[in-house]
């Protein structure tokens, strides 16, 4: 089932006395389960087009479609609500806030989520979190102490707490080396799976693309396969 889709979708940039366009018509049906790779060349547009689908930034045409919402016709006070407790985030680096704990920063992404409930309750629901991530022993840890992959597990887990319907993830292995790399599309494979999520993410790395069910090659703003 269709779970975000993307109609006609142009962006264009002011630079200086031209206007350049980066994003030019493109068609992208996103379903859930699944986990969608856009792949490109550097400038081709992936990164743009997941902003932009995630209600980051504004498109200059066309429509993304969540639920029965079109995103471009809303509030910004409206996407925000919509991003914090529909989409979840992982991006490059794990932008862990350095004084909190691993607890900490899940009851947090869970207060942004409206998701504030009894104590008790979320404390339960971070312990299993951490138990599908393999981070729940580092309960108490502060960002300072855990490995590369250990940050980006727990990216992992902040982004899927509130259980969101979308997973975005813009180059999540980048600063990875290989063996962790695998590990983390591995968790990402695994989570889209058994949560019914819908990912979409950026990678320049081939190796990453054995994780996904669907790969969308961009040039020059435009879709060339998918």
């Amino acid at each position: 089932m269709s779970r975000l889709q993307l109609e006609e979708v142009r962006k264009s940039f002011i630079n200086g006395d031209t206007e350049e366009e980066v994003l030019k018509g493109v068609n992208l049906t996103l379903r859930e389960g699944e986990v969608t790779a856009l792949i490109g060349a550097s400038g081709s547009g992936k990164s743009t087009l997941l902003t932009i689908a995630a209600g980051l930034q504004r498109l200059s045409e066309g429509r993304v479609i969540f639920g029965d919402q079109n995103l471009p016709d809303l509030s910004s006070e409206q996407v925000r609500k919509i991003r914090a407790q529909h989409f979840g985030f992982v991006f490059q680096n794990s932008h862990l806030v350095p004084f909190l704990t691993v607890e900490e920063q899940l009851s947090m992404m869970m207060d942004i989520a409206d998701m504030k409930g009894i104590k008790q309750y979320k404390q339960t629901k971070i312990k299993e979190i951490l138990d599908q991530v393999g981070m729940s022993h580092r309960l108490t840890a502060y960002p300072s102490s855990l490995s590369g992959g250990e940050k980006q597990r727990v990216a992992v887990a902040r982004a899927i707490i509130h259980e969101p319907e979308i997973l975005f993830a813009d180059e999540p292995t980048a600063s990875l080396d290989s063996t962790r790399s695998r590990h983390t599309m591995e968790l990402i494979q695994q989570l889209t799976k058994s949560f019914d999520m819908t990912t979409l993410t950026v990678t320049h790395d081939e190796e990453m693309l054995d994780y996904v069910d669907c790969i969308v090659k961009m040039s020059d703003g435009k879709i060339v396969n998918a």
